[in-house]
């Protein structure tokens, strides 16, 4: 009886101890359970929170897809934009349906997420057909989607509709070409004729020095509408080079000739340090030869009387630096990223009252990216200003 007994106040004490186990245990789930509603209500919260953002974006559409393109997320900008409520969309269309096939081609959705899978996002122009069969140029940003886990879900478009802008550039382009066109013809009569008078040796000096300023100014609108039309070309994607090999050194030596003058009148001092002949790249020698005297007239242009322009030709292993230092009015480090854009001025050039219309860098940059090249500037206001073009030695002609 003894051992019985002990026995069974062994079970009662280990019954006691598992009720207390399970006990704790219903605690813990309960706290547990607790914590999980709470979860659960941020988590609701936090999606009626993004939906709410969502739907409150009107001027952009937003698209979210699984991977295989079909639409799970569509707000009230997609359905302005496209003509269709959310209701006929989601769960039954696919992001491609609205998109131009010729565009697509046979790549499908992989033609427009495939640059944002490997680089985490995409913005380009795409063509979307509306319900009404009406098109739409639309500026998208491609991204990942990700679901409440962080896995990957699928792929989210955000769209701006371009139509109108886009179709502003191109009048405002084609405005350009056509006045440009317009201008050269008669200014090309016009210096023709002068240069037939000026040629008279029986002409007086007087009216001689009269049209030889007329001469100068047509001749400086001449290269203005030059420069016009060769930014519209820029723009409409017209530009094209004349393949070839250029001596950089004959470049580099030619920009300091032709500034030469303009420098010694103005009280600059202007220095050219470079080597007899080479390097040679492939390129299109004249445009180079553009972009360079460019940057030393720009430089002549910005220096006041007794200061200096330094040009300078480095070669490395793989690339040739074009470097123009001058002492002139600086360049401000906030206008640094807006300069070399078209009619772009910096604020030192403006109150300094130098002239021009800001189409020179933005050429000079121009001719640069055309070889695989780019254009640096630096340099702090009332400090001068060090521009350099880099061109690579073995780059073929990107255009």
């Amino acid at each position: 009886m003894t051992g019985t007994g002990a026995e069974l106040a062994e079970l009662r004490a280990q019954v006691a101890a598992l009720q207390a186990e399970r006990a704790a245990l219903a605690a813990h789930l309960a706290d547990r359970g607790e914590e999980l509603a709470v979860a659960a209500r941020m988590l609701r919260a936090r999606a009626a929170t993004m939906t709410s953002v969502v739907d409150a974006i009107t001027e952009q559409s937003v698209v979210g897809t699984d991977h295989d393109g079909v639409v799970r997320v569509w707000n009230p900008g997609a359905e302005r934009l496209l003509g269709l409520p959310r209701a006929e969309v989601v769960r039954r269309r696919r992001i491609t349906d609205f998109l131009l096939p010729e565009e697509l081609g046979d790549r499908g959705l992989d033609a427009v997420v495939a640059v944002a899978a490997e680089h985490g996002s995409d913005v380009r122009d795409w063509t979307h057909v509306a319900a009404d069969g009406s098109r739409r140029t639309v500026s998208v940003a491609v991204t990942p989607r990700a679901d409440d886990d962080g896995c990957s879900a699928g792929w989210t478009f955000v769209g701006t509709d371009m139509t109108e802008a886009r179709a502003a550039e191109r009048l405002k382009e084609q405005f350009v070409a056509l006045v440009s066109h317009e201008l050269r013809t008669p200014l090309s009569s016009v210096l023709g004729y002068l240069e037939l008078v000026l040629d008279d040796p029986d002409l007086d000096e007087e009216p001689r020095r009269h049209l030889g300023t007329v001469q100068r100014n047509a001749a400086r609108l001449e290269r203005l509408v030059g420069d016009l039309l060769f930014t519209a070309q820029v723009e409409a994607g017209r530009f094209v080079l004349a393949p070839g090999d250029a001596d950089l050194a004959a470049v580099v030596h030619a920009a300091g000739e032709s500034a030469s003058v303009t420098a010694a009148a103005a009280g600059v001092t202007l220095t050219v340090t470079a080597p007899g002949s080479g390097p040679v790249v492939p390129g299109d020698a004249m445009r180079l030869g553009q972009a360079v005297d460019n940057l030393v007239s720009n430089a002549v242009k910005f220096t006041p009387r007794g200061g200096r322009v330094q040009v300078g030709l480095d070669a490395g292993a793989a690339e040739v630096r074009i470097t123009v230092r001058d002492t002139g009015v600086g360049l401000p480090r906030a206008e640094r990223a807006d300069l070399g854009t078209r009619f772009t001025r910096g604020a030192g050039a403006v109150r300094s009252g130098v002239p021009g219309v800001g189409l020179g860098l933005s050429i000079t940059r121009a001719i640069a990216g055309a070889h695989g090249g780019r254009l640096e500037l630096a340099g702090d206001e009332g400090r001068g200003t060090t521009a350099t073009l880099v061109l690579p030695l073995s780059t073929p002609l990107l255009r």
